[in-house]
């Protein structure tokens, strides 16, 4: 891993990614939730016509405006993006057995309807995956400072690539406008980390960005995708 980390070091996100392709062609990919850091990785690839897998989690509680956005990208770039749900019949039996909104109950009931909704689906996307592009960012929580550019994920088997993490939320606003690229309207309206409707809410002036992702717990406030 030291030599790949080495030829990716101070390389702009195009040519890290190409380096990438290079080494692992056909086995790199890219989850998008169409939140702000994944619309500026997204546009990077489509923008250098990148031959980078993209795929998203439809975990089927997620906001109206996130299908919207995500409905402007796919007519702004023309390229695809595949969607992968949650198994039919885990979610029927997760919602007949404890009711449609058994994650306010408790964290383990909370890991549970994540797992199901959003992990599963992770794990079936990533089969056959050597690099895992991320839209990850170090500010975004404290279990995400110690995170590296390039990391082995052991549990997958695979690179997780974060050409984010270091960069400012400046530096994604900025690069959102200067290339215009579409975002989630929910963004102007205090939405920093946006995910399934149920468990999101805007945060108020000075709360840590994750604030709104679970606010009613005060666990890790993580999904099982990353930590």
């Amino acid at each position: 891993m030291t030599d790949i980390t080495t030829a990716l070091a101070n390389k702009p996100v195009e040519e890290a990614i190409q380096y990438l392709l290079e080494q692992y062609p056909g086995a790199v990919a890219f989850s998008t939730s169409f939140g702000q850091e994944d619309q500026v990785i997204a546009d990077i690839i489509w923008r250098h016509h990148l031959p980078v897998r993209v795929f998203t989690l439809d975990t089927g509680r997620l906001f109206q405006e996130t299908y919207d956005v995500m409905d402007l990208t796919l007519s702004r770039y023309k390229q695809p993006v595949e969607v992968y749900y949650p198994d039919t019949a885990a979610v029927e039996k997760l919602v007949s057995e404890k009711g449609p909104n058994s994650f306010y109950e408790s964290v383990e009931n909370r890991k549970q309807c994540c797992g199901i909704r959003k992990v599963v689906p992770l794990n079936r996307a990533l089969e056959g995956v050597k690099v895992w592009i991320t839209g990850l960012r170090a500010e975004q929580s404290e279990n995400r400072h110690d995170m590296q550019t390039l990391e082995w994920d052991a549990q997958r088997h695979l690179y997780k690539y974060n050409p984010l993490i270091h960069w400012g939320y400046d530096e994604v606003l900025d690069y959102l406008t200067k290339h215009n690229v579409p975002y989630n309207k929910l963004h102007d309206k205090g939405f920093v980390s946006i995910g399934c409707a149920p468990c999101t809410r805007a945060i108020e002036p000075g709360e840590h960005p994750r604030a709104g992702r679970w606010w009613w717990e005060t666990s890790h406030k993580e999904c099982g995708l990353h930590g």
